[in-house]
């Protein structure tokens, strides 16, 4: 059936004729075939902000619960709702533990990678093998996207993934990176492009000061190695950006700013939409008879911290802590040490402090607790009662010091939960010190047991509603998901409009070497498997 007159439609076509002939392909075929042949709602679905849809493939080692996660999450949803076709390739994803739209249908989500190497060989290893699964998923991923569209095989499509570029979208782990360069051509007259979310340099996150002197130093001569890959690695996308602008110093810092180009930040996200459906503060249904909640939200790894959120929350005294709880909750997965022996250690330091502890791993058995438990652990708490969490509680505490970004104080933001955070790192530039929350020494626990405080004794109804509006139009402005839609396209559209970053020669070279030493990594641990 033919295409109704609208008198939308004329003005889409010159919306459409201006955005795409300001752009360097402006004369090519397939442009002029597009807007000639495309109907209405396609073409409108496809020029979105000058932006063509494009095929969006996002490769992220483990889809698990935690702020990288929550982020990729949004990117992809962010995408998507602009209309591009997006996919997620991942090593590891457990529905019992990751985030609803990675297991409810929303995203495509596809596991590759996970059926020769192990996560690590006795609790060691974890990058090799972080790096041998993400080369694993590379060759399933470049398999599929070299059979997609053939008549009869599995991974057939539509056909609409026809249209538009090819964007790889990569974060945490770079060792797919020079491969997808390498070996991954684009089709037809599409443009491909690989884009790297950096939240931190990896070499920076190694423990390299545990045990004696020999064990520190083989440690050295083990990440050496994986520390200049990473850098190498890196450079081979077409371009890098950055979760903000704490993270992005230091990227410059470690690479150098010649091997990598320009570094843009593009802020992570809160969903806005989803805090409509957050109940707003009420006497109604108050969680726990209504006591006074400080939250704490974090994976349970020692380097957020959460020990401090424990000990200020003591120096409040048995007199002021009536009527209060402290909740801690968060990402935990018992497939990892650390997890479980630093929730361990957290409820051994809140019981030596005198403080009455319980643990929780469901809603149904959290709501059900003594009355007298004065810290509660949520081990992997649902996105439902996060929220819930979020909006009834007083304050909430985020206890890691030089955070890349975190995400948890902007959701916190975005409820108008007013936020007690260290004074370093991402803190610095999401939370207004005085409007939307304050900013301590994490060295100085007092300082935060004077905030705590404060929050539950010391500001009047006006103060906190002052606080809540400030920290909800913050959190929309600078860091909703809209703004970061426009950001990533923006960044994409950048990508585009400029030059393939060079990769050849001796580049090339390394990039077959890697490849030969992954392929024998691949037979030995056939070879291992059969023994």
């Amino acid at each position: 059936m033919k295409n109704s007159f609208n008198p939308d439609h004329s003005k889409l076509y010159t919306f459409a004729s201006r955005s795409i002939f300001a752009s360097h392909d402006a004369y090519s075929p397939r442009v002029f075939k597009l807007v000639a042949t495309a109907p209405i709602p396609k073409l409108q679905k496809q020029l979105i902000m000058g932006l063509q849809r494009s095929n969006v493939t996002i490769i992220h080692p483990d889809l698990g619960i935690g702020g990288a996660e929550r982020l990729i999450i949004d990117v992809a949803l962010a995408l998507q709702n602009r209309g591009h076709r997006v996919t997620i390739y991942t090593s590891h994803r457990d529905k019992a533990h990751c985030f609803d739209e990675a297991r409810d249908g929303t995203l495509d989500v596809r596991v590759r990678g996970n059926t020769l190497f192990p996560a690590h060989v006795c609790g060691r290893l974890h990058i090799l093998m972080a790096a041998l699964r993400q080369l694993h998923l590379t060759v399933s991923l470049l398999s599929e996207l070299g059979t997609r569209g053939t008549p009869g095989t599995s991974t057939t499509t539509t056909g609409d993934e026809e249209d538009g570029d090819d964007i790889f979208i990569v974060d945490q782990l770079p060792a797919c990176v020079p491969f997808l360069k390498s070996f991954g051509r684009p089709r037809q007259s599409r443009r491909q492009r690989i884009l790297f979310y950096c939240h931190f340099p990896d070499q920076l996150l190694a423990r390299r000061d545990e045990g004696g002197s020999l064990l520190r130093l083989a440690k050295v001569l083990y990440r050496f190695p994986f520390d200049w890959f990473e850098g190498w690695a890196m450079s081979a996308s077409d371009r890098v950006v950055a979760n903000s602008r704490f993270s992005r110093g230091v990227v410059r810092d470690v690479f150098g700013s010649d091997k990598l180009g320009d570094v843009e930040v593009v802020y992570p996200c809160v969903d806005m939409d989803s805090a409509l459906s957050v109940p707003e503060k009420s006497d109604e249904d108050p969680l726990w008879g209504g006591k006074k909640i400080l939250l704490s939200i974090n994976r349970f790894e020692r380097k957020k911290d959460m020990a401090l959120a424990i000990r200020a929350y003591n120096g409040l005294g048995a007199e002021k802590r009536k009527g209060t709880r402290l909740v801690i909750a968060g990402g935990y997965d018992n497939r990892v040490h650390e997890n479980v022996h630093y929730h361990q250690e957290l409820d051994e330091l809140a019981t030596s402090l005198g403080l009455k502890t319980a643990t929780s791993k469901t809603v149904v058995s959290a709501l059900s607790i003594p009355d007298n438990i004065d810290v509660l652990f949520l081990l992997s708490v649902p996105t439902a009662f996060k929220d819930t969490l979020l909006a009834q509680s007083k304050l909430l505490l985020y206890t890691p010091i030089n955070e890349h970004f975190g995400i948890v104080p902007v959701e916190a933001m975005r409820v108008g939960l007013p936020v007690l955070a260290s004074n370093t790192g991402g803190p610095l530039e999401t939370i207004v010190e005085g409007e939307t929350g304050w900013l301590r020494d994490a060295h100085a626990d007092e300082e935060w047991t004077a905030v705590m405080d404060k929050a539950l004794y010391g500001l009047s109804r006006e103060d906190l509603q002052c606080m809540a509006l400030a920290g909800k139009n913050r959190a929309q402005k600078e860091f909703s998901l809209t703004a970061m839609g426009d950001r990533l396209e923006e960044e994409i559209s950048t990508m585009l409009k400029a030059e393939r970053r060079a990769f050849n020669g001796w580049q090339q070279v390394f990039a077959i070497l890697a490849l030969v030493g992954a392929v024998l990594a691949v037979m030995t641990a056939i070879l291992l498997r059969a023994i």
